[in-house]
């Protein structure tokens, strides 16, 4: 079983970690706040809530499965070396159940506040059912053939594909507009924090290990931290450079004073 040489990569692994929670998690509270205070959720897509649902679910059962289970734990060190470390921090797990009862809530939120004509997408419906049912067959087959690992795989598999749709409406919607208002760039950043503090946490471990199988051989962490700040960087700068405020002010005509007029 794999150990730490460096404590001070340890400790820097650590802390990196809990920032990625601490700024991811924070992200959640501007919209529930603001449900709350409006007691409406007018203007809150809903499609990216039971997107987003569905994909912190998925990261949390590959998380929790994984730092958990000594079967699993079992697996990956046969494939990858019995050398190797865990890729799942505590924080990770904490992230993870974080999310999703905080998605859960704004669901709630949904369900209970006022609405007016805005409603779920079929399409949104049919993504969430179809991946559902989709991971219920492999359960099935991970159970009758004792596939942990590949199964849990499944399930990262699962948060990466829907971390990419999530944010892709987001990010055409800014291009046909050719506009950032109304979206929270301060969710963005934070956003971005948990991203490069995350993969960062990645990299103190591949380092101290001298090796990259922490990279591949968690491949939805990665991919999940580097999709996160792909859209992060795309939103920034579709905010700041493409779509500024400052852009969108028309310069109206300087007029004379009245008496000059007259």
């Amino acid at each position: 079983m794999g150990g730490w040489h460096s404590l001070q990569l340890k400790v820097l692994y650590e802390v990196l970690g809990w920032v990625a929670f601490v700024a991811w998690s924070i992200s959640f509270y501007p919209q529930v706040i603001l449900n709350f205070r409006r007691k409406s959720v007018v203007g809150l897509n809903f499609d990216f809530v039971i997107l987003n649902l569905t994909k912190h679910s998925s990261y949390l059962i590959y998380n929790a499965v994984l730092f958990f289970s000594a079967a699993v734990q079992a697996q990956y060190r046969h494939k990858y070396g019995s050398n190797q470390m865990i890729p799942v921090a505590a924080n990770d797990v904490a992230f993870s159940s974080h999310a999703v009862l905080l998605t859960a809530f704004t669901l709630f939120q949904i369900f209970i506040y006022e609405r007016k004509n805005q409603r779920f997408s079929k399409i949104a419906i049919g993504i969430v059912c179809i991946i559902w049912l989709s991971a219920a067959v492999c359960v099935f087959v991970g159970i009758h053939r004792h596939s942990w690992l590949w199964l849990i795989n499944v399930f990262n598999t699962i948060q990466v594909t829907m971390t990419v749709i999530k944010y892709v409406p987001q990010a055409v919607m800014n291009f046909r507009l050719k506009s950032t208002d109304g979206f929270s760039i301060g969710n963005i950043l934070l956003d971005l924090l948990g991203g490069v503090t995350n993969y960062g946490q990645m990299a103190m471990q591949s380092i101290d290990q001298k090796s990259w199988v922490n990279f591949y051989g968690n491949i939805g962490k990665t991919l999940l931290s580097l999709v996160s700040i792909f859209f992060d960087i795309l939103f920034i700068i579709q905010h700041y450079v493409l779509y500024p405020a400052s852009k969108k002010k028309e310069k109206l005509p300087i007029q004379a004073p009245s008496s000059e007029r007259s």
